[in-house]
């Protein structure tokens, strides 16, 4: 998709999510559900299928774009995005990164069409940010493979068509080495869900354990076939480089919209007979606010384009999730200290920001794992 093509479609979710989405974000914080008729619409623009390839019936953008894209549709509610950007991000991710052939032709369509909704089944609860400690485990049974386990807080479950498990496949290997990945859709008989999680925040945006007892797959479920045994863990990481340039873009998208928030409460609340839009700290928050987030957006495109031409896909993506994660939490905190006690009762926008906003500096990598992911590409060898 050339320049030329992308803007009309930027201007379209624009439209889209200042006149359909953010109507209904009250509605979705209150009821944990992103409304049907927004779904639909997001599918019939394409959303579904942003980051798949044109050939296989996506948008096929580049992660520029993909990242131009996520600031838009992160001015509105959270829900919005984990409900299309998981489940072809780091989910759809997956298949495109290793996938076979075969793999992609049955399910990359479906995922770009709306139709399927992929989850991706990485985290424990005793195996987060350390895949070393992953106890989910996969034993090969003739020509099928046997995954038992559980996954924690993974996005989409409850109505995912279809999962990316990651599963160890080697005992003995060390830490990261000997997980796969395979391809299981729902419904195939040992694999449950359990009840929707109740969190913070980002409601509409459904998070559940999985649970894998005994769940018996044929040898082809593996991603990437034979040749994709005990490399999954690599495609968990390529595919998070990704994920988080685009969660990082979001950030930058709510940030916009906690500024805008804030400077239409400050203009017309009055204090002393003037607007407090007039007082000089108020002000003074509001500077800080729009210059991290131009900062924000600066490096989330640097990242993506170094990440394009290949010259980072570590470091890049790290330090702008880490940054513009952090910078999402305190460009949140200042718009609800602008509206006072308003800011702080559940009607008002920036309340409910502020309790979405804290969640990225968790998933996808705490802000700590960036730390480490920097520092290491950094220092090198020395770093341990």
């Amino acid at each position: 998709m050339t320049d030329q093509d992308l803007e009309p479609m930027l201007e379209a979710v624009r439209d889209f999510v200042r006149k359909e989405v953010i109507p209904r974000e009250a509605e979705i914080d209150e009821k944990d559900e992103v409304p049907d008729v927004l779904r639909e619409a997001a599918r019939r623009m394409g959303l579904f299928g942003f980051t798949i390839p044109e050939e296989y019936g996506g948008l096929g953008l580049g992660i520029v774009d993909q990242c131009r894209l996520l600031i838009e549709v992160g001015y509105a509610t959270p829900a919005l995005r984990s409900m299309f950007s998981t489940n072809v991000g780091i989910a759809g991710g997956v298949i495109m990164d290793a996938g076979t052939p075969e793999q992609k032709e049955h399910w990359l369509p479906r995922l770009a069409s709306g139709e399927a909704v992929a989850s991706f089944a990485l985290t424990e609860p005793d195996a987060g940010s350390d895949p070393g400690d992953m106890r989910t485990s996969a034993v090969r049974d003739g020509d099928r493979w046997v995954l038992n386990g559980v996954k924690r807080y993974i996005t989409n479950a409850p109505i995912a068509d279809v999962f990316m498990v990651f599963a160890r496949t080697d005992p003995d290997a060390r830490s990261s080495r000997g997980i796969s990945t395979f391809i299981v859709p729902a419904g195939t008989p040992g694999l449950t869900v359990g009840p929707r999680d109740h969190k913070m925040g980002q409601f509409g945006a459904w998070t559940a354990d999985v649970n894998l007892d005994g769940v018996r797959v044929p040898a082809d479920a593996v991603v990437g076939g034979d040749a994709g045994v005990h490399t999954g863990f690599l495609t968990a990481m390529r595919c998070l480089s990704t994920g988080r340039l685009l969660l990082a873009a979001a950030c930058v998208g709510m940030c916009r919209r906690l500024i805008d928030e804030s400077v239409r409460f400050a203009s017309d609340r009055k204090q002393g007979g003037k607007p407090i839009a007039s007082h000089q700290l108020v002000q003074a928050m509001i500077a800080d606010s729009v210059t991290e987030t131009m900062a924000a957006r600066a490096l989330v495109l640097d990242a993506a384009r170094a990440y394009a031409d290949g010259s980072d896909r570590r470091t890049g993506p790290a330090a702008a999730k880490y940054f513009c994660s952090e910078t999402v939490g305190r460009v949140a905190d200042r718009a609800v200290q602008v509206h006072g006690g308003a800011g702080y009762m559940r009607s008002v926008p920036v309340e409910r920001f502020y309790r979405d906003a804290r969640l990225f500096r968790i998933y996808e990598g705490t802000s700590q794992i960036q730390q480490v992911i920097i520092a290491r590409q950094t220092i090198g060898e020395a770093a341990g």
